[in-house]
């Protein structure tokens, strides 16, 4: 399960900046209507003064960065711009990849008529990412994502392109949440009480960041959501 969104899940911390294991369905910085909280909104609230290096979208859970000072906001951001930053994920994604490792290089332009919408084409911006499946059931699969670009929802929209849409995504996939019901044999529901959906958010989070703090490599790892480790075991019991 998520952490709760009231507190703050601290991966790592030092005095220049802070780890933290961000839940899904929490804005990384407040939006333009300062319409709810934010993880920077907290984090001023407990430092004073807080500098964004990077985002999650918001539906989308695990390690983010932020710096404690201008100074090494400053460095780190060059990091992140120069591309020095090893970015790893795991998403759920609808039925097995295959083959279990591979490459996918495909350009990702802007919807030309969705707002918010990003899509392969030719005219795109170039696009990496690999891939591995961790474990995989013929309905779902548990896969890492290495990004070696920064494109808007690039795991996302390159999940969709080989087939295999991260699950409950709204956007490139389907919203339905994930009943056992429906993929597992034998399912018994209590008769008392209607069936909860073992995931009912996008399936995608951040799990580990690797880089050089000025001499020190750190390699910082968030731990793997609680529902989908849940939901591939139950689907691997058959």
């Amino acid at each position: 399960m998520a952490p709760a969104k009231n507190k703050l899940s601290v991966i790592f911390e030092n005095d220049d900046f802070i780890a933290l294991d961000k839940p899904s369905g929490m804005l990384s910085i407040p939006d333009r209507a300062m319409s709810e909280p934010s993880l920077k909104d907290m984090l001023d609230a407990k430092y004073g003064k807080i500098f964004p290096v990077h985002r999650l979208d918001r539906d989308t859970s695990g390690i983010i960065l932020f710096a404690k000072n201008a100074e090494f906001h400053k460095y780190l951001s060059g990091l992140f711009e120069k591309h020095k930053v090893k970015k790893y994920y795991m998403g759920v994604v609808t039925g097995k990849p295959y083959p279990e490792q591979g490459e996918i290089e495909a350009p990702i332009a802007e919807h030309p008529v969705k707002k918010g919408l990003m899509v392969v084409h030719r005219s795109g911006k170039p696009s990496h990412t690999t891939y591995e499946v961790l474990r995989s059931h013929t309905a779902f699969s548990l896969v890492s994502f290495q990004l070696h670009t920064g494109r808007t929802h690039q795991i996302r929209v390159h999940a969709k392109h080989i087939g295999h849409p991260i699950a409950c995504d709204p956007l490139y996939g389907t919203a339905d949440p994930i009943l056992l019901s429906k993929y597992k044999k034998g399912f018994k529901q209590s008769k008392y009480q209607d069936e909860r959906p073992i995931l009912n958010r996008l399936a995608l989070h951040a799990y580990r960041l690797v880089f050089d703090d000025q001499g020190v490599i750190r390699d910082l790892q968030a731990p793997t959501p609680k529902e989908f480790e849940v939901l591939m075991t139950q689907l691997e019991k058959g």
